[in-house]
């Protein structure tokens, strides 16, 4: 069976990008970034980008640095409060942005893996967020329709996968990544050790390869988002 690793983030791309193109980022702030692949959609200057991602990585980092380049056209998102050019765009009318409840954007990506069309809930009923949305009663309640969400391309981080992609994720750094992953036309994975094909038991198996196209072992920098210290202590 073919292996499905690819030597680095350039190659791993390549033929997969093109102007106008949505693609899913896994990753929750810093954390279960694909930070190599970013990397690379920078390099490769494709532009006019609709990205579906929790929030957009921080001034100079993760996504951000695509924000920086003018290369995405809109985010769907339901956090932007760590990233200030996020906002200057999106309030100097730059950038579009879909904002969505982070369980319903959370969902709407299962949905699309798993190919559900679209789900009835209860989160944003009354709000901006129900505007011209279908309504629905169940049980006395009122539901709105949310659709789900595909991408032409998903770039997602784990910590070990194997030559078929079988994935698994370290602690939280799963947060988006798997729903991602299966939402995707074509999936890229990045992974902090290749290992062999056979030695991940299949019951620790997060995320089976045939979601996963192509992986890569990447070099990260795994900054962190926001640090808290004490002061020390004086004598």
């Amino acid at each position: 069976m073919p292996t499905k690793v690819f030597p680095d983030a350039k190659a791993a791309l390549e033929g997969k990008l093109f102007d106008g193109m949505t693609i899913m980022a896994g990753g929750f702030g810093l954390c279960g970034i694909p930070e190599n692949l970013i990397g690379e959609l920078k390099h490769s200057g494709v532009k006019n980008l609709t990205v579906i991602s929790n929030n957009a990585g921080v001034d100079g980092f993760g996504l951000g640095v695509l924000l920086n380049t003018k290369q995405v056209k809109k985010m769907v998102s339901s956090y932007v409060g760590e990233n200030k050019e996020f906002a200057r765009q999106y309030l100097s009318g730059e950038l579009e942005l879909e904002f969505n409840p982070q369980g319903t954007l959370a969902e709407r990506c299962r949905a699309g893996g798993a190919g559900i069309p679209g789900f009835y809930t209860k989160t944003g009923v009354g709000t901006i967020v129900a505007d011209g949305k279908e309504h629905r009663e169940f049980n006395g309640q009122t539901y709105i329709l949310e659709t789900a969400l595909v991408s032409d391309l998903s770039i997602v981080k784990a910590w070990k996968g194997d030559g078929q992609g079988n994935l698994v994720f370290r602690k939280t750094a799963r947060n988006f990544n798997p729903d991602m992953a299966t939402a995707g036309k074509f999936c890229v994975a990045e992974v902090e050790e290749i290992v062999r094909v056979g030695s991940i038991d299949p019951d620790h198996i997060h995320l089976p390869g045939i979601f996963v196209d192509r992986i890569i072992q990447g070099r990260f920098e795994k900054r962190i988002e926001q640090r808290t210290v004490r002061k020390r202590a004086t004598a």
